[in-house]
């Protein structure tokens, strides 16, 4: 029986604990500020304690307390043991936490959460990078753990999910201003629908329409979006989706300008 240590026991990391237990691991969990009370789940008072005989580690303490945690962890933990960090941090502090690991003789597993856990629990899908990928995958398949090992150095899961979150979090914050300024204009059925429409066709299509559309008509596109803007401003809508999008377009005229300017000297 695989016996797993789970660091931090707020939401994910219940689900993550739950999830192991229900999938027939041994779980071990550590959470000074929460008390689990599941039953089958051995929660310690102690770091030591819940580290005890772990094979895997898994850590959800947050990106803030993710650095501290492991560096108490590290040297309490036997030769191969997998440290799998899947806070969100930075490649740089995925990096730094390989070298405290491999210093202790500890396999770390630089690990990205690709959806919300509360959606799937134990099967949301990871990516894994670092010297513990492959192994923290073989740990966590028989709870049915979809995880994709890229290989690679600690720290390129993780910049694979910043860049990942460029999309999602700004998708988020653009549908937040237009549906906020449809509410106030009564059309948020229309504009939902709209949306829906736009995102149910070919995804790959869309797109490299979007980006080839907003290069060769960046202009008129720019002034679209200052009507836009101007409008959202009468409704009382924030705009700040808005006057990013303005700059981008301010950024791809000056691109073709630019490039324009070279292949004239260049004539």
């Amino acid at each position: 029986m695989t016996i797993v240590a789970v660091l931090g026991l707020g939401e994910a990391g219940a689900l993550y604990a739950r999830g192991f237990r229900d999938a027939g691991y041994e779980v071990a969990g550590y959470d000074p500020f929460t008390t689990l009370g599941d039953r089958d789940i051995r929660q310690e008072a102690d770091l030591a304690t819940t580290l005890g005989g772990a094979e895997l580690v898994i850590s959800l303490v947050g990106a803030r307390a993710a650095a501290a945690v492991a560096n108490d962890a590290f040297p309490m933990l036997a030769a191969g043991t997998v440290y799998a960090d899947l806070n969100t941090g930075s490649p740089a502090l995925k990096a730094q936490l390989e070298e405290g690991a491999s210093s202790a003789n500890v396999l770390f597993a630089d690990v990205a959460v690709l959806a919300p856990v509360p959606r799937a629990g134990v099967r949301t899908p990871l990516m894994a990078s670092g010297k513990g990928a492959e192994r923290f995958r073989e740990l966590v398949m028989p709870a049915g753990t979809p995880v994709e090992a890229i290989g690679g150095a600690a720290g390129d899961a993780a910049a694979r999910k910043l860049l990942r979150s460029v999309f999602m979090k700004g998708l988020a914050a653009v549908v937040i201003e237009s549906v906020g300024a449809a509410e106030r204009a009564g059309a948020d059925t229309w504009l939902r629908e709209q949306i829906v429409s736009e995102l149910s066709g070919d995804a790959n299509v869309l797109i490299q329409r979007l980006i080839d559309g907003s290069r060769l008509h960046a202009e008129r596109r720019a002034h679209e979006v200052e009507d836009a803007q101007a409008y959202l401003d009468e409704l009382g809508q924030p705009t700040w989706m808005s006057a990013a999008t303005i700059q981008w377009f301010a950024q791809l005229l000056h691109e073709a300008d630019s490039a324009h300017s070279s292949e004239g000297a260049h004539a």
